[in-house]
């Protein structure tokens, strides 16, 4: 069929990772008279929360040989690696190479940018305003911004990335992202670090660089640590059964079994969970909804720290500040917080203790990583939500999606056009839907089935 001389765009809302390739692989596979809008309410595009530090020791927890944003070319990061001149920030240990994650976002910036001023009329235009609202139009929606900017676009691919925590807040309280901050504590006070996982290692990191040289308390559940990456030899894929995938304990058992039998044959269990990677979605789809819950209420965090590990030398900085005594890890539950002028004085119940502990501090920080949808305040989810145009996922942890990607609606929600979702705010539908390898895979599968589904609209 012969198509029309302009197609209404595609937006994507959200430009960190999940965002950028999403847009990316689009403005590949969309026809040419079809533009894409990237859209962010940040100060920057592409590099998101998780990219924008110039810390050189925030470095991924990734090893670079896993982070080619393109599915289809494995060495494209390492290519890109080889011809920037980046100084510090790219460490190489027994385990492979991790490079600073600033450097990452340079890589990504530089994609987007090709991708923005590449040849002939712009289709990748970026809009850096907050969307607002998606209001249902025919064929499609009318977007709104904050800024007071309307787009007509035949759909949306909502991409934002983790929804922000809701623990508890203090005005002492300073955000693990915004670290300039922290170089304005004192010495003799201590910190208050909430979590205990990838974002606390950061968040101390920070501390350092910024000068603070005080105690620091991280607290969590459980205090557990993430693992560090080790050299790992290749382990099998499991034959998993579907009676494997009944129960959850059932599930565990086969695990620990293939790591007995891998360390009979000197092989880590990091091989082990490595292994697993391409069947974690199909497992956590397998498994009956009581399993599921069972999952998130006790094996959640021992899963989080060996299947998302961290950058050895990382391990190492955290270790020596253990060793010294000037980082001190505690699992216990934060149950009060009495903000006073120069302080917050906290009350912990600590693992094994009798009573509750209180302890002034003169800063709080959260990293407990992703909030749940319930305490969400976006206002466009909200307004998707208030619609039926979306509804919340399994666990209220993201949005529910079909195996497609669309956004599931409510009966209510009527008219417009598609929705997609990808990333984080698939958490719950996918399991595997926060590291760079994953996205990056759901980002190409994404864009070919967007393209699938206007195709058939245009024909129909």
């Amino acid at each position: 069929m012969t198509r029309q001389a302009s197609l209404p765009p595609i937006a994507v809302i959200g430009a960190g990772f999940s965002g950028t390739m999403a847009a990316l692989q689009l403005f590949e596979a969309l026809p040419p008279e079809q533009p894409v809008l990237l859209c962010e309410r940040g100060g920057s595009f592409a590099r998101g929360l998780a990219y924008g530090t110039g810390n050189p020791a925030h470095l991924l927890n990734v090893r670079a040989a896993n982070m080619s944003a393109f599915p289809d070319r494995p060495g494209h990061f390492e290519e890109w690696l080889s011809g920037a001149d980046l100084g510090e920030g790219v460490v190489t240990t027994s385990a492979g190479t991790f490079v600073a994650r600033g450097h990452y976002g340079s890589y990504l910036t530089d994609l987007l940018t090709a991708a923005v001023t590449g040849p002939g009329v712009p289709r990748l235009r970026l809009v850096n305003d907050a969307v607002v609202d998606l209001e249902p139009r025919a064929g499609g929606f009318l977007l709104r911004t904050e800024g007071g900017q309307t787009h007509r676009v035949a759909g949306a691919v909502l991409a934002m990335g983790n929804l922000a925590s809701a623990a508890p807040k203090s005005r002492h309280s300073l955000d693990p992202w915004a670290p300039d901050s922290f170089g304005r504590l004192h010495p003799h006070a201590p910190v208050l670090i909430v979590g205990t996982g990838l974002t606390m290692l950061d968040a101390v990191a920070s501390l350092r660089a910024q000068g603070f040289t005080g105690a620091i308390l991280a607290l969590s559940r459980r205090g557990l640590l993430p693992n560090a990456h080790a050299p790992a030899d290749l382990w099998p894929m499991p034959d998993l059964r579907p009676a494997d995938f009944a129960s959850l304990r059932r599930l565990l058992a086969r695990i620990r079994s293939d790591v007995a039998r891998a360390a009979e044959r000197g092989v880590g269990w990091h091989g082990v969970i490595d292994a697993l990677r391409p069947l974690t979605d199909t497992i956590w789809r397998s498994l009956p909804p009581r399993e599921q819950a069972r999952f998130q209420r006790h094996l959640r965090p021992f899963w989080d720290v060996h299947r998302h590990r961290t950058a050895p030398p990382a391990a190492q900085t955290i270790a020596d500040e253990i060793a010294r005594g000037a980082l001190t890890v505690r699992a216990g539950r934060l149950i009060a917080i009495e903000d006073e002028a120069s302080q917050a004085v906290v009350t912990l119940r600590l693992r094994g203790a009798e009573r509750p502990e209180r302890l002034a501090v003169q800063a709080m920080i959260d990293a407990t990583g992703f909030g749940h949808l319930p305490q969400s305040r976006d206002p466009l989810l909200r307004r998707l939500l208030d619609r039926g145009l979306v509804r919340p996922g399994p666990f209220g942890l993201g949005l529910d999606a079909g195996v497609d990607y669309r956004a599931v609606r409510t009966a209510a929600g009527e008219g417009g056009g598609p929705l997609w979702i990808l990333g984080p705010l698939l958490r719950g539908v996918l399991w595997e839907c926060t590291a760079v390898p994953d996205i990056r895979n759901e980002a190409a599968e994404l864009a070919g089935l967007v393209a699938a589904t206007l195709d058939r609209a245009a024909a129909a």
